[in-house]
């Protein structure tokens, strides 16, 4: 049978056999690879050379061209967003020398400044009148979100669920027609297309301090919206219900334009583990966020062919059965490093129920901290133990970070040419 891409992961999906592990490199914003090592990579296997652009700034994750996506055996194809996670159109790109000394390219309007210790700040939409949303630390690679909510009044009569929906609006037509002209290019390249919809990560707590928003009100303290689970659930409840509501507005728009031109849609950044287990039981989860999990995700099934990407870092193995019970079709990063998270296990127990996304190796300390050769043994393990009988799709555990060895990369890539051969 000849497979190509989009035959490639259709059939890993269906949890069916296709003729090699598929791979995704950039096919999201949780699923990319650092500018840094771009560059790099595009130096190693003799590309042209010329400033790449940082395509996720919050994340600093550099443009993946086709040339390089072919290079690394890429089955997917992104569609990302008009304006990066700070509200800043992707659009009239401008030269930028980071800290780390790497000539790249930036949005016209994404807009820095720098304090007297190094410290770079970015601000929402652009706007340099009002506070940073965003602050690199000299000897970071990335942003960190600032938070700069106003202090919530005792009384929480004066919270507003609209204060906490503010960036989950409506979509333009001037929106849709960028989102069909993006969904048609990443349709021709013959890869599977993957649309990331940031409307549908319930508490995703890089949403939460509103960093795109240049007053962001209502609960925006990242402690505190933890606290406001628990707290508030019932006003928690609301946002959730009011998010939604908006979201299947939206998914109804895109699907009149895009339809089975889109194979997946990944939905939901939403962590909820931690190193060592979740930060919320089964019976918090099951109250709060599966009943508006399965309103999304019923109507997606029910009206498009699209499967539904989760991303969930952490130690999550509890919560696996409510994700699958949920409709949710894939789950990445699945961090085998994590309490529980054992590959084989996981695949056992799971791997006739959900796609895992991800896994190839860890970013934490095999592929920035180890040699060649563990990186090489790892990669070639994963493979055997996810990709049998289909329902796994290749990429690093979460981004690949800046600072990683370029021979290891390039192991890793040797690794999975290995195995796929």
């Amino acid at each position: 049978m000849d497979f190509s891409s989009k035959k490639r992961v259709a059939t890993a999906l269906s949890h069916k056999s296709p003729d090699k592990v598929p791979v995704d490199f950039g096919g999201t914003g949780v699923t990319g690879i650092h500018v840094s090592c771009v560059e790099k990579l595009r130096k190693h296997y003799g590309l042209e050379q010329h400033p790449v652009k940082i395509s996720e700034c919050f994340q600093c994750l550099g443009e993946i061209e086709e040339d390089l996506a072919k290079v690394l055996g890429s089955d997917t194809a992104n569609v990302f967003g008009r304006y990066n996670s700070f509200g800043v159109k992707n659009e009239n790109w401008k030269p930028w020398t980071t800290p780390w000394g790497q000539d790249v390219l930036i949005p016209g309007d994404f807009n820095l400044t720098k304090d007297d210790n190094g410290n770079i700040y970015t601000y929402p939409q652009g706007d340099t009148s009002v506070r940073p949303s965003g602050k690199m630390p000299a000897s970071s690679y990335f942003f960190d979100a600032l938070i700069r909510g106003e202090e919530l009044a005792e009384d929480d009569e004066d919270l507003k669920v609209s204060d906490n929906t503010e960036e989950f609006t409506l979509l333009s037509d001037e929106d849709l027609d960028e989102i069909e002209k993006s969904v048609n290019s990443a349709y021709n390249t013959g890869r599977s297309v993957v649309k990331s919809f940031g409307q549908g990560g319930l508490g995703d707590i890089a949403q939460v301090p509103g960093i795109s928003l240049k007053n962001p009100k209502g609960i925006r303290d990242i402690t505190e919206w933890y606290i406001s689970t628990i707290s508030r659930k019932d006003f928690i409840k609301e946002i959730f219900e009011s998010q939604m509501e908006t979201a299947i507005k939206n998914l109804e728009k895109i699907n009149n334009r895009c339809g089975d031109k889109i194979d997946i849609i990944m939905t939901c950044g939403t962590d909820f583990g931690t190193q060592r287990g979740t930060f919320c039981s089964v019976e918090t989860f099951r109250d709060l966020y599966v009943p508006y999990y399965k309103k999304l995700n019923g109507w997606i099934k029910e009206n498009t062919n699209w499967k539904i990407f989760k991303h969930c870092c952490g130690s999550v193995v509890t919560l696996i059965p409510d994700f699958i019970d949920c409709g949710f079709d894939i789950l990445n990063p699945v961090q085998c490093s994590a309490e529980g998270m054992d590959p084989l296990k996981l695949k056992t127990e799971f791997g006739k129920d959900i796609t895992f996304w991800g896994a190839g190796v860890d970013t934490q300390k095999t592929l920035p901290f180890g040699t060649p050769e563990e990186v090489r043994k790892e990669v070639l393990s994963r493979c055997e133990i996810f990709g049998k009988d289909g329902g796994f799709v290749f990429n690093t555990i979460h981004n690949l970070q800046a600072g990683t060895p370029l021979e290891n990369i390039v192991a890793m890539m040797d690794a999975l040419k290995e195995f796929n051969a």
